[in-house]
């Protein structure tokens, strides 16, 4: 079998499309691209510029202003996490893939979903170790679940961080917990044209997305991390760097693999807000 039909720059689009769809911690929303630019290689950086506030006084007729000095500071988020997938196709099991129009796009995909776990795990690794939890939450009945969303809320209002765009992400266990509580059930009965994009309802000024890679919380209680937040918080930037189809040269067999290069920073650690939750 050979993959006469692979176009690299068609199947790595499709590659990296398929993974942004599979992201939470790593979905638009959650995160922004504002600084991605052109990420093409491992090791590569990208500079990060933020403009001091300006001076906020009173005004006084026939007085200077004190003014303020519109200096940038810069941060620097390193691309230096790198991922590879392959996959060996025998010539001795290639009828089914001939027969099937789209088998190079369905390995595509499912590589696609695993290399889109690794790159959320690292996203929330990121966000973890740029907040404080505080004390320990326990839950014990559904009511709690939602309880803690809305002081999550709290939190991020007392940090001035806007409402408009403000997100959480749940473990399974937490999301059933909030399917038992008729708050979150009525709040989210009409956002189910947003779910395709990983979000399973709305609560307490929330988008909730689910996820199976919250960070172990840092307590004693063998808890789960709760992250919510603002896209203003985190930044990421990703590239599949290479896609290629090539044919063994000691085996009668064909060999399809790909690279995937990202990186993320949390650079207003302010817009974020954690809890450490037993029973999540």
């Amino acid at each position: 079998m050979a993959l006469t039909n692979f176009i690299p720059a068609v199947y790595a689009a499709a590659t990296l499309t398929a993974l942004d769809t599979t992201l939470a911690y790593g979905s638009l929303g959650v995160i922004n691209r504002e600084y991605e630019g052109t990420v093409s290689e491992y090791g590569g950086s990208v500079v990060i510029n933020t403009v001091a506030d300006p001076t906020i006084e009173d005004y006084v007729p026939y007085t200077n202003m004190t003014g303020g000095n519109a200096a940038s500071t810069q941060q620097t988020m390193p691309v230096d996490q790198r991922k590879a997938w392959s996959l060996d196709i025998d010539d001795v099991d290639s009828a089914q893939a001939r027969d099937d129009a789209d088998f190079i796009g369905k390995v595509s995909n499912r590589a696609a979903h695993l290399l889109a776990k690794s790159a959320d795990a690292y996203i929330a690794a990121q966000m973890a170790a740029a907040v404080t939890p505080g004390t320990e939450v326990t839950l014990t009945d559904p009511a709690d679940a939602f309880d803690l969303l809305v002081d999550m809320r709290t939190a991020l209002s007392e940090a001035d961080v806007p409402v408009d765009g403000r997100w959480v992400v749940v473990t399974p266990k937490l999301h059933s917990m909030l399917l038992k509580d008729t708050r979150f059930v009525q709040g989210s009965s009409g956002a189910d044209v947003t779910r395709s994009s990983g979000v399973v309802g709305q609560a307490a000024g929330f988008a909730v997305l689910e996820s199976s890679q919250a960070p172990d919380g840092p307590g004693t209680g063998a808890g789960k991390l709760i992250i919510a937040g603002h896209a203003l918080a985190t930044t990421y930037a990703d590239q599949i760097s290479k896609v290629e189809a090539l044919r063994h040269p000691d085996r009668f067999t064909d060999r399809l693999r790909g690279l995937h290069v990202y990186g993320a920073k949390v650079i207003r650690p302010t817009a974020l807000v954690a809890r450490d939750v037993i029973g999540a």
